[in-house]
């Protein structure tokens, strides 16, 4: 069935965008607002990757834990973010990172729009439960990359 292949594009993408948005974390350490929100923006995507693995199986999808890269490189990253804090460089890789990051929680969203179609259509009150919850963190964690761009490309983009 169709829905599988759904719940496990979904459990790939939420696994991408904890990961990701750990990574901004660590990378961006000297940055105080990206480094604490996308910590906490990215235990939501670890609590969604939980509800998926609790109801994936009931489904016929083989979601499973992907292994979290979070703490291997993070104390290099943040060294390496304290070091270059005062160059122009990082701004650079902030925009890129938060770009790749409105990417990535723009598909996630649209994959938990699909689910939440498909629920009600084949009568899945569980899965438009699950897509009811989780939805809109997604779209909290999208519409964070959005504002977060628009205050700082202007400044990073004229310096």
């Amino acid at each position: 069935m169709k829905l599988e292949l759904l719940l496990d594009e979904l459990h790939r993408g939420e696994h991408r965008l904890e990961h990701d948005l750990t990574a901004v974390s660590a990378r961006h350490h000297a940055e105080h607002e990206i480094r604490y929100i996308a910590r906490d923006l990215a235990a939501w995507s670890r609590d969604h990757l939980d509800r998926l693995e609790r109801v994936g199986p009931q489904h016929g999808a083989g979601t499973h834990r992907l292994g979290s890269l979070r703490s291997i490189t993070a104390p290099l990253q943040r060294q390496v973010s304290d070091l270059l804090a005062r160059r122009p460089e990082p701004g650079i890789v902030l925009l890129m990172d938060l770009r790749h990051l409105h990417r990535v929680s723009a598909g996630v969203s649209l994959d938990w729009e699909l689910l939440a179609q498909a629920a009600q259509a084949l009568r899945k009150p569980d899965l438009l439960e699950l897509a009811q919850t989780c939805h809109p963190q997604t779209l909290r964690q999208l519409r964070w990359t959005n504002a977060m761009l628009k205050v700082l490309s202007p400044q990073i983009i004229a310096s």
